[in-house]
């Protein structure tokens, strides 16, 4: 007999990794039972800081452990359906986040377009910027497959300018909230188009997503060992307490607001911070292996559901609880949506990527972040 400790594990998963589970769960469980007297102290800015950074790092670990079973479903399912399901998972995260604070916390008409705003500059400048950078660090080019970037910019471009540039040219007597006929076109035409979208990238031109331009097909090898449901099942149950656990962080997000006069952007910032640092994380690691092609799969298509799914659902959500909603860009932030969506253009149209244009994205990148402190 050996004295080795036994690991218990279910579908070919280690329960004991799985031990951040228990800390989301209870983290959700004393904030539902001390609401008042965890956040009865938030002027003292030490307290406020335990709070702050506990929050903060729950919801970032879950949001991280859902991006590992959803690798782990990538890795069976294979492309473009691995990162289908990664971008899925993380966009929903961002849209139940969001529409948990619009529906519970202080009415803030600007919340959504800030997260969109936010989310768009952090994947196509700092994501895309970070991931060229390192990997041309050791190579001196990437290649990816061209038709797969045409096909997100594509529809990319032109959701965010209906979303985020029109609103600000068709203001109304009421400002520049959306009407309900707007509204409703806008939800229609998002949907519609990353519906097209997904059946491009799951049916008809899979090849589009694959580095070599070859369709993957799916059959045994797809599947190594197990079944897939314990990794389904695990990803569901950590992004369970994440909208409960969000809804708390945005106490003291505007407590910071209000109190210190922090931007108003601050808000978006951070929940944009809590949904891009996962996919992120796993974009630098396929460019440095060299897999540039699910680097490009992870930030345009994070980028694309974040516009075809987001906007829709905040509408819906505006209309249903009556809190209105500010899309349109304005000055600063307008002129770098429109300069980083041309650059991205550029960076991905030649199917070749170098150091030079990482360089360029993280400079857009950090004047992004510059300016949310200007203004």
């Amino acid at each position: 007999m050996t004295d080795r400790p036994i690991s218990r594990t279910v579908g070919g998963i280690s329960l004991r990794r799985e031990w951040f589970l228990g800390v989301s769960i209870a983290t959700s469980l004393i904030f539902i039972a001390f609401p008042e007297p965890l956040f009865a102290r938030l002027s003292d800015p030490l307290w406020f800081t335990v709070v702050f950074g506990w929050l903060f790092a729950v919801v970032l670990g879950s949001a991280l452990s859902v991006v590992r079973h959803a690798d782990r479903l990538a890795e069976r399912l294979k492309e473009p359906y691995g990162t289908l399901i990664l971008t899925l998972a993380i966009t929903s995260i961002e849209v139940m986040a969001i529409s948990a604070v619009m529906i519970h916390g202080e009415n803030n008409p600007t919340l959504a377009r800030d997260t969109l705003f936010a989310v768009v500059m952090i994947i196509l400048n700092g994501m895309v910027g970070l991931s060229l950078l390192l990997g041309a660090w050791r190579r001196p080019e990437q290649q990816h497959n061209l038709q797969g970037a045409n096909a997100y910019l594509g529809v990319i471009v032109p959701l965010a300018t209906l979303s985020l540039v029109m609103p600000t040219f068709l203001a109304g007597p009421d400002g520049q909230h959306p009407s309900a006929p707007r509204q409703l076109i806008l939800g229609i035409v998002s949907v519609g188009l990353y519906a097209t979208f997904l059946f491009l990238q799951a049916g008809r031109h899979q090849e589009y997503f694959t580095s070599d331009g070859r369709r993957e097909h799916h059959g045994e090898q797809a599947l190594p060992h197990g079944p897939i449901w314990p990794n389904a099942i695990l990803l569901f149950a950590y992004m369970g307490p994440v909208v409960f656990l969000v809804e708390q962080l945005a106490r003291p997000i505007d407590y910071i607001i209000e109190t210190l006069h922090a931007p108003t952007a601050f808000g978006g910032v951070v929940m944009a911070v809590l949904v891009a640092t996962p996919e992120a994380i796993s974009a630098v690691r396929a460019s440095i292996a060299d897999n540039l092609q699910r680097s490009v799969n992870i930030f345009l298509g994070s980028v694309l559901s974040t516009i075809g799914l987001t906007v829709p659902a905040m509408l819906a959500v505006s209309h249903l609880y009556g809190h209105p909603v500010t899309l349109g860009l304005e000055h600063s932030d307008l002129v770098m949506l429109l300069l980083t969506l041309a650059v991205s253009i550029i960076t991905f149209a030649s199917g070749r990527t170098h150091l030079m244009q990482g360089a360029v994205h993280l400079v857009l990148f950090m004047a992004y972040v510059l300016l949310i402190f200007q203004q």
